[in-house]
């Protein structure tokens, strides 16, 4: 979404975002307030309501990048005028609703609700173009310097997948093969486990330097110092691409093109038959 804010934003609108918990760190260094949406309808409509009067406005517009009804439940009686697509038969709710179209990729649909909102429809830009804020900078670089870890010479693996996949699906079957051939050839390997996931690490990939604890503004400045990154079809893809880094997303038979990562260093493997091999990854992050 960060191209359709930035356009947003140029164009005039004083923006305030509202999203999950992790929201605040990722985007902490766009400048934006962002608000924190508790989970529940009720108390999601007390933080609408609470900011509406924080602002002194009357009934100012909500757009919705959400799909949902719950979405446009919430603002529109919250006092707020809720746009957004006509999706979920949330249609009477909203002050505007648009059809949703058929998109090559998903980020298109962010941009496209935009371009309904500013009146004009422009190409969607390649780039996320994400930056961490300067004092999540300076912790990643007390992460590195404590691990003894160089700037440009680590390669950050990410080997798990969303909650959403429960039987790994979209888990790419040889990170353990590419972990052992990178620390054969001298080459530092890092991995950012999540809760719960540290034991599956350690096993999966028992040479990498496990960085524990890190928020998504500080992953976000690892990402960017790596030499290479390889992702599943999973958010920290995204977030490598959104930061430059060269990322190697691996997407294999249950994945969806459409929402693949987007970058002018992202090296793409999508093949609906099968996942690509670990020579080929291993290649493409020696030429990194």
């Amino acid at each position: 979404m960060l191209p359709t804010l930035r356009r947003l934003d140029a164009a005039g609108y004083d923006l305030h975002l509202v999203g999950r918990g992790w929201a605040g760190s990722l985007l902490e260094g766009c400048g934006w307030p962002v608000y924190r949406r508790p989970p529940g309808l009720l108390e999601a409509r007390r933080t609408w309501r609470d900011l509406r009067r924080s602002l002194s406005v009357g009934s100012p517009p909500a757009l919705l990048f959400t799909k949902s009804l719950s979405s446009a439940l919430e603002t529109r009686f919250a006092g707020w005028r809720p746009i957004g697509y006509a999706r979920d038969g949330r249609t009477p709710l909203l002050s505007e609703a648009y059809p949703l179209a058929r998109y090559a990729h998903a980020s298109h649909m962010y941009w496209d609700l935009a371009s309904h909102t500013l009146g004009e429809f422009l190409p969607y830009p390649t780039d996320i173009h994400l930056s961490a804020s300067a004092p999540q900078q300076q912790r990643a670089t007390a992460l590195l310097t404590a691990n003894d870890l160089d700037r440009g010479r680590y390669v950050l693996l990410c080997p798990f997948s969303g909650a959403d996949d429960r039987e790994s699906r979209k888990v790419w079957p040889y990170h353990r093969a590419l972990g052992r051939r990178l620390h054969e050839q001298g080459i530092r390997t890092v991995v950012c486990p999540g809760p719960g996931e540290e034991a599956r690490a350690a096993e999966l990939l028992p040479h990498a330097v496990q960085l524990l604890g890190t928020d998504l503004g500080v992953y976000a400045a690892l990402l960017a110092t790596a030499r290479a990154v390889v992702a599943n079809d999973t958010g920290p893809g995204h977030l490598a691409a959104a930061v430059g880094a060269p990322l190697i997303a691996l997407y294999g038979p249950q994945s969806v093109r459409a929402w693949a990562p987007l970058g002018e260093r992202v090296r793409l493997f999508a093949d609906a038959q099968g996942w690509p091999s670990v020579e080929t990854v291993e290649s493409a992050v020696l030429a990194a």
